[in-house]
């Protein structure tokens, strides 16, 4: 039988947090890769809120500070604009110039977490960090024909020449601040009755503005409502081991840990879509797993 303390550590739960997160993005790319970026927002966020709302009302929020409802506040548009950016960086441009740019925020998460919450690393774990960034980049680079330095170097030019990266580098920048004030909410709760609430409140956000807009993208939920509970199921997991690994380590470290989903990526890119990057993927899969590593043995 496996100890408790094991199935609580903050590096079990984030590796399943990374494997929800990659299956709910390959369950979305393979069931509702042709609809709108706002239609694939509604299966995101409200799918996975009304499958959490149960818990909201099982497992209910502990008397929390006013601070807590700040929080809140802050989290839920830049949840919902880094949502937005997301889906207008990838609409128009290669996922190759703009998927590797969501690797930096464990990087801007070792300023942010540190500004806000105190947070530091450790020299090994700074060397963790930086080499999981580098397997994600490595991820999004075409280097199966070759190898060179000018493949590698590219995305770095491309954030002038492509808006679409800039956009992503954007969003990077958001998360690596949504990340550290959804820690500091989460502190203020308790990590299993804070994930459903946070989601449903984003969810019923989603919702709200999509029938405001008078689009009738909500429609999809009736429509593919299976497939909707399925991408659902997995973001709930996602959401609910995110926030129980990252009240127990520092940010940066489980940010770092959470973009392994690029690593479970591969693995469904090959069996769902017939994906080929051998060369490329293995190199990058040693180094976000040496990354990984350093992190647990900081």
């Amino acid at each position: 039988m496996i100890p408790d303390s094991l199935l609580l550590h903050w590096v079990p739960l984030g590796l399943l947090c990374a494997f929800s997160l990659a299956s709910a993005d390959a369950l979305t790319k393979k069931f509702f890769g042709d609809y709108s970026g706002w239609q694939i927002l509604v299966i995101r966020f409200v799918a996975p809120g009304i499958l959490l709302l149960p818990l909201v009302f099982l497992n209910p929020l502990p008397a929390v500070p006013p601070v807590f409802w700040l929080l809140i506040f802050l989290l839920i548009p830049l949840e919902l604009l880094a949502m937005w950016l997301y889906m207008l960086a990838i609409k128009d441009n290669p996922l190759h110039l703009t998927l590797p740019y969501l690797a930096f925020t464990p990087v801007f998460n070792i300023l942010t977490a540190y500004i806000i919450l105190g947070e530091t690393v450790s020299f090994a774990g700074l060397g963790g960090i930086f080499l999981v960034v580098a397997g994600a980049f490595f991820l999004n680079i075409d280097t199966e024909k070759s190898l060179t330095w000018t493949s590698v170097l590219t995305p770095f030019s491309t954030i002038v020449r492509v808006r679409g990266s800039r956009l992503m580098l954007c969003v990077a920048m958001i998360y690596s601040v949504a990340s550290v004030l959804g820690k500091m909410a989460v502190l203020h709760a308790t990590p299993a009755s804070f994930g459903p609430f946070y989601f449903a409140v984003l969810g019923i956000a989603a919702l709200a503005i999509t029938l405001l807009r008078k689009s009738g993208d909500v429609a999809i939920l009736v429509k593919k409502w299976k497939e909707a509970l399925m991408v659902g199921a997995f973001m709930g997991v996602m959401i609910i081991t995110h926030f129980m690994a990252i009240a127990r380590v520092e940010v940066a470290y489980f940010i770092s840990l959470k973009r392994t989903s690029l690593l479970f990526g591969i693995v469904y890119g090959a069996l769902l879509f017939k994906e080929r990057s051998l060369r490329s993927h293995f190199m990058a899969g040693l180094l976000m797993l040496a990354g990984v590593a350093l992190i647990v043995i900081k």
